[in-house]
């Protein structure tokens, strides 16, 4: 379960960095990045 949590939480942090820097939204990409700091297994995640 953490390396699926692991997983996710890197593609949207990707993805967050991918919107700000191509897509130039600002707003949506640090959205994003934060959902996949709060998703992932380490000390902030909220499943755990």
């Amino acid at each position: 379960m953490a390396t699926l949590l692991w997983l996710i939480a890197v593609v949207l942090v990707i993805a967050g960095i991918y919107v700000l820097v191509a897509r130039r939204e600002l707003l949506f990409g640090i959205v994003l990045i934060v959902v996949g700091l709060l998703v992932g297994p380490g000390g902030v995640s909220i499943f755990h």
